[in-house]
């Protein structure tokens, strides 16, 4: 059985309705003098895009086979992944009550009220806040309790559990199904967080195109705390699509300092050069980072091998953050 008949036998929700494109960077492959392309999963169909979606397809339609009312999720408030989740359940007309922390402790107005706040809080999002989230899904559990939500459905953090990381085997697919003939990938980068993401790409990946390297550029953590998470779902996903090995996890953990949520030179130069190169918008926390890590391995690499860079949306946070304007020449 292929790998595609095999998610199939998985319920989804129909969210994307289409592929997301597949292009080749035209003037970034002259600058370098390589093949540079990138899976546009910023440009999925719902809440102004991100990767998020593709694992809503199917966490959604757990939640909705268990009867949901209330879907409760968590995240940082510049959040792109509360965001999506509380669009498609507005789609759906269920309630979404999402538990946020400030993870840099900003007290910038646009930080705390612009960009994905601003969004989330338009698709009606029922939004507590929380010192910070040392144990997501025990929070969760507590939140329901002590807002008494009956028939709630936790949607984890970044939407990667087993379920979730589902829909990045089938991004997997995609980018298998639309690579041109006469390229092979070396390296297929991308931003490495909740890690459900990074997880469902590797696993499909090995079984399509086992001789692209996937490394995770990590935007909140060292390798050696990151790659036990990326291990964790890789091993849910090898039980669910019953694959009898999962892949060696390759991470790059230089580029996402001084933490997570908060901008560094790096990275905001990297949104520079691709707005300014390509017309295409990164964010400062996730892809900003990861394309600051793949410009890196390109100055400092004498391989000219075919890259793809897996773009995972979050440029809403570009209006969150002023530090952004000091990119503006």
């Amino acid at each position: 059985m292929s790998l595609q008949q095999t998610l199939t036998q998985f319920a989804k929700v129909d969210l994307l309705k289409a592929s997301t494109p597949l292009n080749r960077l035209d003037n970034l492959s002259r600058l370098y003098g390589r093949e540079i392309y990138i899976k546009r999963d910023d440009m999925t169909p719902l809440a102004m895009g991100g990767n998020k979606l593709r694992k809503l397809e199917f966490l959604m339609a757990d939640a909705l086979a268990q009867n949901a009312k209330i879907i409760v999720t968590a995240g940082a408030i510049q959040s792109n992944h509360v965001r999506q989740t509380a669009a498609v359940a507005a789609m759906f007309g269920l309630k979404c009550v999402a538990l946020l922390e400030n993870p840099i402790q900003s007290e910038d107005s646009n930080f705390l009220h612009n960009g994905n706040k601003l969004l989330t809080d338009l698709f009606g999002t029922q939004c507590v806040m929380c010192e910070e989230l040392t144990d997501p899904q025990a929070q969760m559990a507590e939140l329901i309790q002590s807002l008494d939500l009956k028939d709630a459905y936790i949607v984890p953090v970044g939407g990667s559990n087993g379920i979730g990381a589902l829909g990045y085997v089938q991004c997997a697919i995609e980018i298998a199904q639309q690579k041109p003939t006469n390229i092979e990938f070396d390296k297929i980068i991308v931003a490495s967080g909740s890690a459900g993401t990074h997880a469902g790409l590797a696993m499909g990946l090995q079984e399509l195109l086992p001789a692209a390297q996937l490394i995770g550029v990590t935007v909140s953590r060292k390798q050696q705390d990151q790659a036990p998470k990326v291990e964790k779902l890789q091993n849910e996903l090898a039980q669910l699509l019953k694959l009898e090995k999962t892949p060696e996890i390759t991470l790059w953990d230089d580029f996402f300092a001084p933490m997570y949520g908060m901008p560094n030179r790096s990275g905001l130069n990297a949104i520079a050069l691709l707005a300014q190169k390509e017309g295409i918008l990164l964010d400062p926390v996730y892809t900003g980072k990861a394309m600051a890590g793949l410009i890196d391995y390109l100055d400092n690499s004498s391989d000219k091998t075919p890259v793809l860079f897996v773009h995972t949306g979050g440029a809403q946070a570009l209006f969150a953050y002023s530090e952004i304007n000091k990119t503006i020449k």
